[in-house]
């Protein structure tokens, strides 16, 4: 008998076959295409049906594959993040990074804000400044002890004893070192960094801030035996030195003249400054001396954050 007409399942017998591709029974054979050759490969359009496998999509819009491409041209709203500004004028850090010294203050000195930034400044750390006096104070008193003792002998010679000439001198060098620990305190405390008791002793430039303040105590030493007047005139003049040393690095001679020139082109207001200043720390020591724990951080604080305002825009 012979078979019905119609497609028949399994290879075609009349069809050759190659012995190196066997025919695949699972799907009849296209005259076109008479073997499948081994491999996942999508046969061409109007062939039998791909058997299974992974292939190339074709043409048209596909997501990309993992990695980071540039966006779109278009308005569209940028995944969560921290990016950079977009190019613009935006407010100064806090602290000496470009623009001058002393961004963030005010543009001209008054001397009731200069005191009331003081004490407010000194409230908000006073249990280290008060320290830090407190222990100034001791090593003065300790030094005191070491190299004169408490001895009251009238005799004059003795003050003239070497090892009493080499306590002088040391005694003025800490003095010095201590004056300068306080003012690097309160440049921390403009620049918005709270200090620790170590923050006090972090200036490098000893040999400056000592020939500095020799320098300043023998002009002002001068100053006084001419009539006082100059003496007062001088002090006045040189009140920064030590602010120009420890804040710019200033050598000796130039912070010198730096201090004279900041002072004498803003001689009136400063000069206010300096007499309250010194009412405050005249009053500090009438109060059994106690009051100058809290008066000598106010004052250095306070005429140390009139440097700044005054001397913010000058070169450095």
């Amino acid at each position: 008998m012979n078979p019905p007409d119609g497609p028949q399942d399994g290879p075609d017998p009349n069809q050759p076959q190659n012995p190196q591709y066997p025919q695949n029974p699972q799907y009849p054979q296209n005259p076109q295409y008479p073997q499948n050759p081994p491999g996942n490969y999508p046969p061409p359009s109007g062939t039998n049906p791909p058997p299974p496998g992974n292939y190339p999509p074709p043409g048209g819009n596909y997501p990309p594959p993992p990695g980071n491409y540039p966006p779109p041209g278009g308005n569209y709203t940028p995944p969560p993040g921290n990016y950079p500004p977009p190019p613009g004028n935006y407010p100064p850090q806090p602290g000496n990074y470009g623009g001058g010294y002393g961004a963030g203050l005010p543009p001209t000195l008054n001397v009731g804000d200069a005191i009331s930034y003081g004490w407010n400044t000194f409230k908000n750390n006073a249990g280290v400044w008060v320290g830090i006096v407190l222990i100034a104070g001791v090593i003065q008193i300790v030094l005191s002890f070491v190299f004169g003792g408490f001895d009251t002998s009238s005799d004059f010679s003795d003050s003239f004893s070497a090892w009493r000439i080499l306590g002088s001198l040391v005694t003025a060098v800490v003095g010095y070192l201590i004056n300068a620990a306080l003012i690097r305190g309160a440049l921390h405390e403009i620049d918005g960094n709270k200090p620790a008791i170590g923050s006090f002793f972090q200036f490098g430039n000893v040999a400056s801030i000592i020939i500095a303040s020799i320098l300043v105590g023998i002009m002002v030493g001068i100053g006084f035996v001419l009539l006082i007047i100059p003496g007062i005139v001088l002090a006045f003049l040189t009140w920064w030195t030590l602010q120009f040393v420890i804040d710019r690095n200033e050598d000796a001679i130039t912070a010198i003249k730096s201090s004279f020139k900041a002072i004498s082109a803003n001689a009136g207001p400063l000069f206010l400054l300096a007499l309250a200043l010194f009412g405050i720390n005249v009053l500090g020591l009438i109060a059994c001396l106690v009051g100058l724990l809290v008066t000598i951080p106010v004052t250095i604080i306070a005429s140390t954050y009139a440097y700044r305002i005054t001397t913010r825009n000058a070169p450095v």
